[in-house]
């Protein structure tokens, strides 16, 4: 798999719609830390890992 590559901020796009989802607390933490050191809000980086995750989705038959 390829790394997952935090780049600098672009402006917002379309419409968005606000989703709710449970976190361990852990992954937070690490979000947090990761906001801290690249300027990006948690949720910014959260909309990025999942644009990053559907892209390199591959669905298993098994």
């Amino acid at each position: 798999m390829g790394k997952f590559i935090v780049s600098p901020r672009k402006p917002a796009f379309g419409k968005t719609s606000v989703v709710s989802a449970r976190l361990p607390d852990q992954m937070i933490e690490k979000l947090d830390k990761v906001a801290q050191q690249t300027g990006r809000t948690r949720n910014e980086l959260i909309q990025m890992c999942i644009d990053y995750a559907l892209k390199e989705l591959e669905i298993s038959d098994e």
